[in-house]
This record gives structure tokens, sequence and C-alpha cells, in this order.
């Protein structure tokens, strides 16, 4: 428990401090380049540590590390202006422009950056995700389930998507709760339509369908003396029946386990491209992190990856195609919450962040640098927002004072930052809230709202 407190705090500060710096290091850059008096540029936020003394702007480390912030002469409607060159309000409004778009724009690069190195490196995908979208298991009492969807369907179009690939679909799942959604199937050469009504799952209230990939259960371990060991199990045999049953899904095996409850298994596998059977009789264990007993046979399945390494050109390619993919979901996500098609549950905060930073940093670099990217997409756009004392804000000012060909007065522009920080003080709490409802248990779901 302390162990995950400690990579959860320690992730987070340097996911938000690397995002939140690189965001105020290109507002820095722009002010310097058009000559506007910077007077702080801070990493962390507070009481100055440490620090030194250049020309007119004071480097400095402050005592809370999570990001930075850049101070610009005459950048804020309350700040005291003496009409010097150097003032950003002094400065032509494009290069006002530039310096407030410059914070946004050095997120989204960098989330494009992060992950054409980290495909460079390794580009790694689940094997189900590249193919046809083949169905391996479907819950019971699921949507999918009640649609009559069946393991083995083919799915061909989904609404309007044509042949989309898993990852297609469930992205078009999550964001889509309670939506009727017409797809197409193919079952035994035939094409079938079915219209499919989506629930919801989890505190985030994501939409559910009940569908799962197929993913083939080949061994990659089996434990010395256990069940399966003593059948003659192997580790590379793939597991393609138990009872008669088709085995398409390998993680729905464990379901079938606790459902028999002991009872003698028969087997179905195929090693080398021959098939065989076993017989055995699983075992009521707990396991090491787990501490509920739970019947197992005594193996560990192997997810099929593809993964490879990018070339410079195909990695930027593949980098700049995710980023527009997710960008897309980011503004459909915000429009859906604020039309109710979804729930502001969806919304992350510093607690859910520093949850999932952790999370990341305990399975590896390259899933702390796919966070990071994702995180830098997310704060990149989210400050493109025109909500007031965000980026946003400050470039749809700069848009209205262009088309009246004059500046707003000094005492709209305070009533419209002070708006804009108190939607923002209100956004603040929402998601602390949320986060806090997601780490209670789940018991206290129905006294909350």
């Amino acid at each position: 428990m302390i162990y995950v407190i400690i990579t959860n705090v320690l992730a987070v500060l340097v996911v938000l401090g690397v995002m939140i710096l690189i965001h105020e290091l290109g507002h820095f850059l722009a002010a310097k380049y058009f000559g506007i008096k910077v007077h702080v540029f801070s990493f962390g936020f507070g009481p100055r540590l440490i620090g030194f003394k250049r020309g007119d702007t004071d480097y400095r480390v402050s005592a809370f590390p999570l990001g930075g912030y850049v101070k610009m002469a005459g950048e804020n409607p309350g700040d005291t202006v003496e009409g010097e060159a150097d003032e950003f309000v002094s400065k032509p409004r494009w290069q006002r422009f530039i310096v407030a778009v410059m914070g946004p724009a050095m997120n989204i690069l960098l989330a494009i950056g992060l992950l054409a190195g980290l495909y460079m490196y390794r580009y790694q995908k689940p094997a189900y995700q590249e193919g046809p979208a083949l169905i391996g298991w479907v819950e019971d009492a699921s949507p999918a389930a009640a649609a009559g969807f069946q393991p083995g369907d083919k799915i061909v179009r989904l609404d309007s998507a044509e042949n989309p690939n898993w990852q297609d679909i469930e992205l078009m799942v999550a964001s889509n709760p309670r939506r009727e959604m017409q797809t197409a199937v193919e079952r035994n050469g035939q094409k079938m339509e079915v219209s499919l009504k989506l629930g919801t799952q989890g505190r985030a209230e994501l939409g559910f369908a009940g569908w799962y990939p197929e993913m083939r259960a080949q061994l990659q371990a089996v434990e010395p003396g256990m069940p399966a060991a003593k059948a003659g199990l192997q580790a590379g045999d793939e597991i393609v029946s138990i009872n008669g049953s088709v085995i398409r899904f390998w993680p729905h095996i464990t379901e079938l386990l606790q459902e028999n409850k002991g009872k003698e298994l028969e087997i179905g596998y195929r090693r080398q491209g021959v098939e065989g059977t076993a017989k055995l009789i699983p075992v009521n264990e707990t396991v090491q992190g787990d501490p509920e007993a739970r019947w197992r046979m005594g193996v560990a399945f192997q997810s099929e990856m593809i993964s490879r390494q990018l070339g410079f050109s195909e990695a930027m390619g593949q980098s700049l195609e995710t980023n527009k993919k997710f960008a897309v979901l980011i503004f459909e996500f915000v429009g859906k919450i604020f039309r109710s098609e979804m729930s502001v549950r969806t919304l992350e905060g510093p607690i859910g962040i520093a949850r999932l930073s952790g999370q990341a940093a305990r399975q590896g670099l390259p899933e702390l640098i796919s966070l990071m990217a994702a995180i830098s997409l997310n704060l990149g756009i989210f400050n493109l927002f025109p909500i007031p004392v965000l980026d946003g804000g400050v470039i749809l000012l700069l848009l209205i004072e262009g088309l009246i060909r004059r500046d707003l007065s000094l005492q709209v522009k305070e009533r419209i930052t002070q708006v804009g920080f108190a939607f923002l003080m209100l956004l603040v709490v929402l998601v602390i809230y949320n986060d806090i409802v997601k780490t209670l248990p789940e018991r206290f779901d129905r006294y909350l709202p």
C-alpha cells in the first residue's frame, strides 16, 4: 500500500510537472522572441526556493513542483501598465495571439513527439486490434447478448464505421453510453443486421456492450505440481475447448473454472498442430497478491502482442494519426458531457491522474510515456477551450478585439476573468469530487449523486 502511494505521488509529480513546464516554456519562448518582458519563469508554484536572475527574468524553483508559470509584464487585467514597449498589452494582437497559443501548441507537439519516439523504440499493440473484428465471447445478460450476438461473429459495420477494428469499436462503444447503434455482422457466411442498445459500465458510466475480441488461449507457463501439469499440459499448448465448449477468449476461462466449482474438466488442446485432450480437477487455492481463494488449474496465458520498431517517418505518421483520433474523441466527450449524453464522472482530476500515473509507472517506461502523451494532448486541447483565464479565453478575447478593432475596457476584462476563474474553480471541485467518489467502496454509491 505504501509503495503504491509513493509511486503514485512520484509519478504524478513527474507527469504533471513536465506537462505544465513544457506548456509554460511555450509561452516563455514566444514572449522572449517578441521582446516581451518576463518577470518570472518558475518551475513549481508557491514560495521561491532557489534560482537565479538573468536580465529581467527570475528563473526559480518554487515549493510546490506541480508544473510552473510565466509572469509577463502587463499580462493580466489587474497588472499595472506603464505603456512600455516590452509589455504584453503593448504588442500587436497577432503577437499576443502567438504567445497565448504557444502553450497548448507545445503540449500537442510534446504528445506527438513522445509517441513518435516511443514507436521508434517499440510499437506494440494487442494482436486482436489488427485484422477483422471477431467476437470471442459474449457476456451473459449483457446488451450484446440481448441483441443476439454470438462468439465467432465478425463485426463488419458499427453505425457508419465500415469494417472497424477492435480499437475503433472499443472507442465508439465507450463514447456512446445508452445509445442504440445499428450494426452488421457476418455469421457462417451470412450478413445480418442487428440493433444494439448499449448500456453503461463502471462509475465513469462509459458505454458497455458486453462483447469481447477473439483471443487464443495459448499457455505461457504451466505451474509444476498443479492440475494442468499433472494432466500433461505444456507451455505453448493452446486450449481450444473445455467440456466441449469452444474457447475463443482466454480470460473467460477463469469464470468457467469458478462456475464449475471443482468438477472434473475435459480440456481440448492443440500442440504443434496436433489435437489432444486432457482431464483435470481444479484446486481451490489463493495466489500471491490475491487473498481470495479461487478455483485454479495452474496455468498462465500468453497475450498475443504485435511488437516492432518503426522508422522515423512511419512512427511520426502513426503518432499523428493516433493523436488526431484521440483529439477528436476529446472534443466528442466534452460535447456529450455538455449535452448530458455522457456522465461528468468520465472526467479525471489530480487524484485520478495520480492513480493512472502510478499504475503506468509500475507497468514500465513505455506505458508511462504513453500516458504522458495522452495527458499532454488533453492539457493542450483543454487550454484551447474558450474559458476566461485559460489560453483559449485569451485567444477568444483577442479575436473579438480584432473584429471590433479596439481593446475591451479593463473593467470588462476583469469581470470576464472573475467569471472564468469561478467556473474553473467549480470544475476543479467537480473533478476532485469525482476522484474521491471513485476511491470509495462501491457500497457507498447509493448515497452519492
